[in-house]
């Protein structure tokens, strides 16, 4: 019965001619898109959307920039509230209800425009660009740097008694260092060397935990490079994926080590020698 009250209503409001001059393109126009943004920002949360709103301004100072929140929760309420706050003509804000990192970057990474892709997450902060600008000089000067990660360098630990693959620190410069793997965030991404040479995030290691080193393993063995910066982030809270998710987050180490170390196992040295390739 509502479709068809509401069937009557648009038909009279198409013969009457009611509200049929709002649009132009003058009106779009008007509006400033970018196709082409030097970065694409795409931030992860899970119903914090108090968080999101106080970095929104901050980027919206970028001169080429396109901003995409993936909101990951289950309240409605914080939905509601990042509807009305992105209202610029290259920021977006796409729904998806506890599908976690591993499905929802991947699928937003082939959406974004942006050259350079920064995946953040709901309690990152910063106190200024720099962060942007120093790893766009990064990129530029390393043609196959195809991943940047600001948080840590990390090594890819196996331990061969339990078959678990992890994370480890990894000593590293100051300011850059080639290293095996990096974790969000801020982690970027050169977008072409990602879409032709990795393609994807492995969805074996949905929907998260450590599909960020696997990515990094990969990036190696295909000829591409990883590395290190330091970003300056700084945390606002607990990140809000994962506040109530600790045993869950147990299972998935549990899980997707055993599945790393299968992976990667036999590939370190490999990856080793890539690196101290790159440094030459």
């Amino acid at each position: 019965m509502k479709l068809f009250l509401n069937k009557i209503k648009l038909t009279l409001q198409k013969r009457t001619k009611i509200n049929q001059n709002k649009k132009s393109y003058e009106v779009w126009a008007a509006k400033g898109y970018n196709d082409e943004p030097q970065v694409s920002i795409i931030i992860q949360s899970h119903n914090k959307s108090l968080q999101i709103k106080h970095i929104i301004p901050k980027l919206r100072n970028y001169p080429s920039i396109e901003i995409i929140v993936i909101d990951d929760g289950s309240e409605l309420s914080h939905t509601k509230e990042l509807t009305r706050y992105l209202k610029g003509s290259n920021e977006f804000l796409i729904r998806s209800n506890d599908l976690y990192e591993n499905i929802m970057y991947d699928k937003v990474i082939r959406f974004a425009n942006g050259k350079y892709i920064a995946l953040l997450q709901d309690d990152d902060d910063f106190a200024d660009l720099s962060w942007i600008t120093e790893a766009i000089k990064y990129f530029e000067k390393y043609p196959r740097l195809a991943i940047l990660g600001g948080k840590d360098g990390l090594d890819i630990v196996f331990e061969e008694d339990t078959q678990i693959g992890h994370g480890g620190k990894y000593e590293h410069e100051d300011k850059f260092s080639f290293v095996p793997a990096v974790n969000r965030a801020p982690m970027w991404l050169n977008k072409q060397l990602f879409t032709e040479y990795l393609h994807h995030i492995d969805f074996q290691f949905a929907p998260f935990q450590f599909d960020d080193y696997e990515l990094c393993a990969r990036a190696w063995l295909t000829d591409l490079q990883v590395g290190w910066y330091n970003a300056n982030f700084k945390s606002l809270s607990v990140g809000g994926m994962r506040l109530w998710n600790n045993k869950f987050t147990e299972q998935q180490s549990l899980r997707n080590g055993k599945r790393l170390y299968q992976l990667y196992k036999d590939k370190k040295n490999k990856i080793y020698r890539k690196i101290e390739e790159a440094k030459l």
